[in-house]
């Protein structure tokens, strides 16, 4: 069984989330996905989710292409993250295409293209910001 591994803060679940999760699914048998804590989301982006860790896992992990959900603590353990859920495939979206290579060593790691045009970035702008 192949199992594949992905990581994201998953805020504000659009179309581009769906799209990366069922192909990264597509490239294996069981898809884990691990959910940025609300604290490594502070963080890395300056700023809390618009929905809760468990919010958002819960939204997750309702999704039919995801076999298995874990919270993402620190960007440090991803390597320790793939090697207890026994991934044979790291898979990240292309905005991060080389930034995971160095875990070649534990697993495949495959880049996928992001759906154009769409951004949790850009959507939470436009709701603040209608005009």
């Amino acid at each position: 069984m192949k199992r594949v591994i992905t990581f994201g803060t998953f805020d504000i679940v659009h179309v581009g989330h769906i799209n990366i999760l069922e192909r990264a699914k597509s490239l294996g048998d069981y898809l884990i996905v691990g959910v940025s804590s609300d604290a490594l989301n502070m963080q890395k982006k300056g700023r809390t989710p618009v929905y809760s860790e468990s919010d958002r896992v819960k939204i997750i992990s309702s999704l039919r292409c995801v076999d298995e959900i874990f919270i993402e603590h620190s960007l440090e353990l991803k390597g320790d993250y793939i090697k207890e859920h026994d991934a044979d495939l790291l898979v990240m979206g292309d905005d991060w295409a080389g930034k995971f290579d160095n875990f070649k060593t534990l697993c495949d790691v495959q880049y996928l293209t992001r759906t154009p045009s769409i951004s949790t970035t850009e959507i939470i702008e436009v709701v603040r910001n209608p005009s």
